[in-house]
């Protein structure tokens, strides 16, 4: 029996994708795949098999493009293929999984769920960066960058967060993002450590203070918090450690 397997391809390096993952893309029909998925998990996959991109482009009608997304997978499914909806990360974190679980839900189509490790989490882990610290943060607070209007976070509760703030897809809006913050309270000296293109060969990674950070290029993970303080001394100290590695 045919199914869709909505798969997270884990951060970047394609060394980061699940065994489970694998093992489904070996078996699939079709793949739909993101943007941000490496070329080189695309390679894993067998030939033969249908690879539609479906990734969006800045500018472009996401709502539009999820739309045409929705019935790829309705059209496929029909037609008795196995479907992999293969997603950056985590399917389920900023990645509108939960709306493509929904949507199988209401038509009814088979499906199952396969984790993938979330950028959020895996690119400050592979720097050596932990989100929690006995001595420094006990939660985390992980929040987009960019936002459907009107479904902003409080962005006083945001700035009064004590603990490690996470922000995906906000590199092209830290520095409007940073102002609201101190605006609303924040400490101007918070330190930041912006990760891009993290977990690959191209990694470059920048260590500032919220009234500073500056020059993020997507994609991005910005970390704000104390936890930073962690891994400035290594790479201010040592900034050759890592290739790419730089302090703005």
């Amino acid at each position: 029996m045919n199914s869709v397997y909505l798969v997270g391809a884990g951060p970047g390096n394609p060394d980061l994708i699940t065994l489970k993952g694998l093992k489904v893309l070996k078996k699939a029909d079709v793949v739909l795949y993101d943007r941000l998925v490496d070329k080189r998990i695309l390679k894993m996959i067998p030939k033969g098999v249908k690879k539609i991109p479906v990734g969006k482009i800045k500018g472009e009608d996401s709502d539009e493009k999820q739309k045409e997304i929705f019935e790829l997978i309705k059209k496929y499914y029909y037609q008795g293929k196995n479907v992999v909806r293969l997603k950056g990360g985590d399917p389920f974190v900023f990645g509108r999984g939960g709306e493509e679980m929904e949507f199988m839900k209401e038509n009814g189509i088979r499906f199952s769920v396969i984790p993938g490790i979330s950028s959020s989490l895996g690119v400050p882990t592979s720097i050596g960066l932990p989100l929690t610290h006995r001595n420094y943060s006990s939660s985390i607070l992980i929040i987009p960058g960019h936002l459907k209007k009107g479904n902003e976070p409080n962005w006083k509760v945001v700035a009064d967060f004590d603990g490690t703030i996470v922000i995906l897809m906000g590199a092209s809006k830290i520095e409007e993002i940073s102002s609201k913050l101190i605006e609303l309270g924040k400490d101007p000296e918070t330190p930041v450590c912006a990760i891009m293109d993290g977990t690959t060969k191209n990694e470059k990674v920048i260590i500032s203070r919220l009234n500073e950070i500056k020059n993020v290029k997507a994609p991005a993970v910005i970390v704000i918090g104390k936890v930073v303080k962690l891994i400035e001394e290594d790479i201010t100290s040592s900034p050759g450690r890592k290739k790419g590695r730089i302090k703005d």
